[in-house]
């Protein structure tokens, strides 16, 4: 009766061991499942959306990428899963450089933008760098804002940001050009070019120094 009862707890406790190490595995490959699927998910996403939710997207993905690397140790077949966890991580780096060199685009062109906003005017500079609306009545108007806001924030302009002051100073130049056989007035002429006189070293000065202190930053 002894050996009996002997017999069948070893019994049970082999069945507890064998169901326990089978909820592992279960556990294992859901985790290596979960992982693969949500990886495929993120690139069903809508651009824009996955965009403005990309922190969290990012976060769910770290969470799941662990569970799934910790789960080898529980699956028989590990190089399949290894391969199967590799492919997804190939996949989602590529999704993750991908997002982030939009996202860095984007962050540009509306810094872009904001600095030609606060020169010009809301909405007065797009892409397209067109200057018609400027004509002889309110160019000397546009180069002493373009001017006098060049030197009121010469001191938080990068080296990009001068050179984007640059191109646009140039462009409204170039429109000068026209404008001056529109009938633009000596007195107005006069005064932009005292404007150009000023705005000439106030460019060359502090681009110098953008550069200077980039170059600085980057040795430290």
């Amino acid at each position: 009766m002894k050996k009996r009862n002997l017999f069948l707890g070893v019994a049970i406790i082999s069945l507890a061991f064998t169901s326990c190490k089978d909820e592992k595995v279960t556990a294992a490959e859901k985790s290596v499942d979960t992982y693969v699927v949500y990886v495929d998910s993120i690139g069903n996403i809508e651009t824009t959306e996955a965009k403005a939710n990309w922190q969290a997207i990012d976060d769910s993905y770290q969470i799941r990428v662990v569970e799934a690397d910790l789960a080898l140790e529980n699956l028989k077949e590990r190089e399949k899963a290894q391969e199967r966890i590799d492919a997804s991580k190939a996949k989602y780096e590529a999704l993750r450089m991908q997002m982030e060199a939009d996202m860095q685009a984007e962050a540009m062109a509306n810094s872009k933008q904001l600095l030609r906003n606060t020169l010009f005017g809301e909405g007065k500079i797009g892409d397209d760098m067109n200057f018609a609306w400027v004509n002889k009545d309110n160019i000397l108007a546009v180069y002493q804002q373009f001017v006098d806001t060049a030197d009121s924030n010469k001191d938080s302009y990068s080296r990009e940001d001068w050179d984007e002051i640059k191109l646009m100073y140039e462009a409204l130049d170039s429109r000068k050009n026209t404008v001056e056989n529109e009938g633009l007035s000596s007195d107005d002429n006069r005064k932009i070019a005292g404007l150009k006189l000023k705005f000439g070293p106030l460019y060359t000065l502090n681009r110098m120094g953008a550069k200077t202190e980039e170059m600085q930053e980057a040795k430290e």
